[in-house]
């Protein structure tokens, strides 16, 4: 049985699957592999099972394993996420997410390992590090239960 590699340097591609990819300064709208390194690259969405992005931006990054260096994903998913100097405006992980100098807006984690980084919402077991959270699971209940209260109440006077 013989290993596909992959080699892509300085292209804009539509799609590339294959099971070790390596893609660097290309534009790229989906990539699927079993080891996928991107450095560069700006995509639409990533699937594999090992994920490595260097600078780069993608809309959705999907793997077991997810390492984000200085880069973007919007919606990051992942057994366990690494997110180094990086944004993640929304990131879920089934077993730990580690955030070192990044900044997140959603975050939710069996655990969370954090070094520097701030998060906007962070759901998580256990947190363990430097983390800065704007609302934690307990504020975050009451904050959506007061904005609830007060759409069902101008509904309500809307009606009359």
């Amino acid at each position: 049985m013989e290993k596909e590699e992959k080699d892509i340097r300085g292209k804009e591609l539509e799609i590339i699957e294959g099971e070790f990819i390596t893609i660097s300064q290309s534009t790229v709208r989906n990539v699927e592999g079993g080891h996928v390194e991107m450095q560069q690259v700006g995509t639409l969405s990533v699937d594999g099972e090992k994920v490595e992005a260097a600078q780069c931006a993608a809309v959705l990054v999907h793997g077991d394993d997810v390492d984000l260096n200085q880069s973007l994903s919007i919606v990051t998913v992942g057994n366990n996420t690494t997110v180094t100097s990086s944004l993640a405006p929304l990131s879920f992980s089934r077993y730990e997410t580690t955030l070192s100098r990044s900044a997140a807006g959603v975050v939710a984690a069996g655990s969370v390992k954090a070094d520097k980084s701030a998060a906007l919402i962070v759901l998580a077991n256990k947190i363990d590090g430097e983390l800065t959270t704007l609302l934690d699971w307990k504020s975050a209940l009451s904050m959506g239960a007061v904005v609830g209260g007060i759409w069902g109440l101008l509904t309500l006077l809307k009606r009359k």
